[in-house]
């Protein structure tokens, strides 16, 4: 797929709505970091490969140009409509919260006084999910990390990474993200619609705990909206007509299926990994413009030229620190996702 593709796409979206000062506009954003890893290594943890002797020759240099990169992208998702950015934003693949706080000190983040939420996970590579949120527009209640169980008596031990659930206030109301990186392509679907069925019970459990609570799940899920794990086990529809109470909208699929548009490229076709999904009482149904609550209004896939290789084989494919055993200076192999709330001020 050509970069321009996305580019148009990304311009289409956009709505008037920012513009009208009878509503008030939200952003927020998920991005896969890539592996954001300081030179230290972490006890217990497999990091390695990210220490000046392992085989990235992770320095202190590359740590650095890697903070400010992140960052840069961090600080341009949703400033499409928002020209503060997003009010916050699910992040993946952060090694501690070390790396979170060089990250919330750079400069364009903390112009914006950018926090995080993260609890340290068991993940044997020491990768764990964060949320990053600016406090102007969301405050945080709470902050739990509740644990992928492995089901199978042969998976006894094994541990990756939980479901960061944050509970807090947008625009004065309860809302609760929940950010996920789901097990790996290579463990097979099984674990992937274990996590699908493990996040459907956390969402059901939090609801039936406040009926009104408006939750954000969203991730790198290791697979596309039309897999099992989602559709089926997770419980997401394509279409908003389609969402019922116990359902949840997915505006990824049409991204995908319809449109052929992805957040990352493998052997030469794209995938949609990466994605945010809302429950019904985000949604205005068919023919209804009520925005007295929070609501949906659109989403896109987060782009820029920066985002992309340019020449090479890879031309076109988003550009990543490093690839085929060299330092690109480059950014992520996943593009960031992006969704527009409104409410009427």
């Amino acid at each position: 797929m050509k970069t321009r593709l996305f580019l148009s796409a990304a311009l289409l979206c956009l709505a008037t709505i920012t513009c009208n000062a009878q509503y008030s506009g939200y952003a927020l954003g998920f991005y896969n970091l890539e592996n954001l890893f300081d030179t230290k290594h972490d006890e217990g943890k497999n990091d390695f490969e990210f220490l000046p002797t392992g085989s990235y020759a992770w320095s202190d240099i590359k740590y650095e140009n890697k903070l400010k990169n992140m960052a840069q992208v961090l600080a341009d998702m949703g400033t499409d409509k928002s020209p503060e950015g997003c009010a916050f934003i699910g992040v993946s693949e952060v090694e501690n919260a070390n790396v979170l706080k060089d990250l919330v000190n750079q400069p364009v983040l903390k112009a914006r006084n950018m926090q995080f939420c993260h609890i340290e996970g068991p993940d044997k590579r020491g990768v764990d999910c964060a949320l990053l949120y600016n406090p102007k527009y969301f405050t945080v209640k709470s902050v739990e990390l509740p644990l992928y169980v492995y089901t199978k008596p042969e998976d006894e031990g094994h541990q990756t990474r939980g479901f960061l659930t944050v509970k807090g206030t947008m625009a004065d109301e309860d809302v609760c993200v929940i950010v996920c990186h789901w097990p790996s392509r290579g463990a097979g679907p099984f674990y992937r619609n274990e996590a699908g069925r493990q996040v459907k019970e956390l969402k059901e459990k939090l609801l039936s705990e406040n009926k009104n609570l408006k939750i954000f799940i969203m991730g790198d899920m290791n697979d596309d909206p039309n897999n099992d794990s989602m559709k089926k086990y997770l419980g997401c529809k394509s279409e908003v007509h389609d969402c019922e109470e116990g359902d949840l909208y997915n505006p990824w699929y049409n991204v995908l299926v319809k449109k052929g548009q992805g957040t990352l490229a493998y052997n030469g076709a794209w995938n949609l990994f990466d994605q945010i999904v809302i429950t019904p009482n985000l949604l205005n149904k068919k023919g209804q413009k009520d925005f007295s609550t929070l609501k949906y209004h659109s989403s896109h896939i987060f782009t820029r030229p920066y985002l992309f290789q340019t020449e090479g084989k890879y031309k076109g494919n988003p550009k990543r620190t490093h690839a085929s055993g060299s330092w690109l200076n480059g950014y992520s192999d996943h593009l960031p996702v992006v969704m527009y709330l409104a409410k009427k001020k």
